[in-house]
């Protein structure tokens, strides 16, 4: 049931039902105990995963809308939000809802916000825009007017002037116009929650790690079984499958988050928030990763190290074609090329070999394939039992699973074998939402494509609990301010050049925060290592990544498992 954004804020506040979705995380008593709005932003046809996700860590009043998901919650709340969730890519914290009918509505109401509260003498902000309005056209003539207005607060309270950070700022600011309805945030996290941190190295067009962990969520695999990529790149759905099969939260290799420079945070609450792995489960099958490209193995290796899953993780080069069936149930979930960004010769022939070997060599298990192209998918020869929308960067793409089994469907479905379930037909069924709703393979202007500011905050969607998504509505495209172009579905340069990639050697943060061990002998036997206040050490402190401490990179021997790592 749609419902406008300005009936959904009272006093700053979103009003709605809770969802009656079991929760598995308690607020702590230690925590702040009032609610306040937060948003969290995502990719389009991701929704409802993040919704799932943000209903099981215990967030109120859930509501979907395009690209994010609201919803209310506590400090703790805010803070496991930026640290668990696999599908968002930006936690966001309104402070201000307000009319702006012109550049002097805006700059009035920017001044009648206290200022003091949120950025500290000698601190450093920064702003980002996203509009969508006749009024205000141009996102970064937005930016400087909400800069001006900050800036010349300080001025009239102190003689002072805060300076303005684009690259490493204290505070972030965020604001949405939608028409004439304005929301201003804190943005909690800073860099995107899809830069994890493990990624070491990577391929041509690598997949973002939000929608790959989105794609896993969307199959409901859990660890239930073996996992297969038999195009893996440079490991992106392996490892972020290893975080879902082992429940650990991705936020763990974070260098930081924005919060953490905020004038109330809550040290003690976060170090408990990081140090929390009461939710985190043994995973007894394995995840294979294969490519024909050596680089790309290679990629994937040093990911798979940095990550610390070398004894859940085997990655060998080897071609598709000489794909034979697994010893074990297993699922495969991959993401071929689709000679859009990556040219691949015969790039339709690949798709019929890949038909011929999940038809002949994986019958009894499940296959899931994103891909662009419908050519491509016939090519397959293979009848889906659902189809997914979802948006690969600007690419409009499908996510498709293949029930495979022997023989002929009509002798196969009389001796009790499923093709569909229930909810797969339910949603099969919902044919408009590519007819009416998308053109598939509509190809997106770079400024269109997968970007933080495609939130329609003005109009929010009910949330019901169903992990296969639902239809996307067409609407006109916020314009974007040049300097947030950090969700748009791939690693980016330039925003925090100074930062640089997260490494794992000198500056990196988790050298002291240390690194989760999995070894069964050695599975956080004591807590002594924890993290506690600015002392980082010992958390996690060999989980077959690199070694803590020092500034060179080193590779932990690892000698049970290996396989090719």
């Amino acid at each position: 049931m749609e419902q406008e954004f300005n009936n959904t804020i009272n006093n700053g506040k979103i009003t709605g039902t809770t969802t009656g979705t079991e929760k598995k995380v308690n607020v702590s008593v230690k925590s702040d105990t009032e609610e306040f709005e937060i948003i969290a932003k995502t990719f389009m046809g991701l929704e409802n995963i993040l919704a799932e996700e943000l209903t099981q860590l215990g967030a109120n009043n859930v509501q979907t809308g395009r690209r994010m998901v609201s919803f209310t919650g506590n400090k703790e709340l805010l803070y496991r939000a930026n640290v668990q969730l696999h599908t968002a890519i930006r936690i966001l914290k309104p402070i201000a809802h307000f009319k702006a009918r012109s550049a002097d509505d805006m700059y009035d109401e920017i001044m009648k916000i206290d200022w003091s509260k949120y950025i500290g003498q000698g601190k450093t902000f920064s702003v980002d825009s996203v509009v969508y309005s006749e009024e205000f056209r141009n996102s970064r003539f937005v930016t400087y007017k909400v800069k001006d207005a900050i800036v010349d607060q300080f001025r009239e309270r102190t003689g002072e002037r805060p300076n303005i950070s684009v690259t490493n700022p204290d505070i972030r600011l965020n604001i949405h116009i939608a028409e004439d309805n304005a929301t201003l945030s804190l943005d909690s996290s800073g860099e995107s929650l899809h830069i994890r941190g493990y990624r070491q190295n990577k391929v041509e067009a690598p997949l973002n790690e939000v929608l790959a962990a989105g794609m896993i969520m969307m199959t409901g695999w859990k660890g239930e079984t073996d996992f297969i990529d038999p195009m893996c790149g440079s490991g992106t759905l392996l490892i972020e499958a290893a975080l879902i099969a082992r429940n650990i939260s991705p936020g763990v290799f974070r260098k930081e988050y924005a919060f953490e420079k905020w004038p109330d945070f809550d040290r003690d609450l976060f170090d408990e928030i990081y140090n929390d792995d009461s939710q985190e489960r043994e995973f007894k099958h394995h995840i294979y990763g294969y490519d024909i490209d050596m680089k790309a193995v290679n990629s994937a290796r040093l990911n798979v190290k940095a990550a610390g899953f070398s004894q859940d993780i085997t990655i060998e080069q080897q071609d598709f074609k000489d794909f034979t069936k697994p010893a074990e149930k297993s699922i495969i979930i991959t993401n071929p090329p689709y000679g859009e960004r990556i040219s691949t010769p015969n790039l339709l022939n690949t798709y019929n070999m890949i038909g011929e070997r999940l038809k002949h060599e994986f019958s009894g298990n499940d296959a899931w394939i994103l891909s662009y192209r419908e050519e491509c998918f016939e090519q397959i020869g293979l009848k889906p039992s659902i189809k997914i929308p979802l948006y690969n960067g600007s690419l409009e793409c499908e996510f498709r699973k293949y029930a495979m089994f022997d023989g002929k469907m009509k002798v196969f479905r009389n001796e009790g074998g499923i093709i569909k379930t229930e909810e797969e037909k339910k949603e099969m069924a919902q044919k408009h939402r590519f007819k009416q709703e998308r053109e598939f393979k509509q190809r997106l202007t770079d400024t269109e494509s997968n970007e933080s500011g495609d939130i329609r905050s003005f109009k929010f969607f009910s949330f019901e609990k169903n992990h296969l998504g639902e239809s996307l509505r067409k609407e006109k495209r916020p314009s974007r301010n040049r300097f947030d172009n950090d969700d748009n579905g791939f690693e980016r340069k330039g925003r925090y050049q100074d930062k640089g990639r997260r490494s794992f050697g000198n500056d990196d943060r988790r050298q002291d925060r240390g690194r989760r061990s999995f070894d069964n002998d050695d599975r956080r036997q004591d807590r002594g290592g924890r993290r506690s206040g600015n002392d980082r050490g010992g958390k996690y402190a060999a989980r077959g990544g690199f070694k803590q401490g020092g500034g060179k990179k080193s590779f932990r021997k690892d000698s049970d498992r290996q396989r090719g790592e």
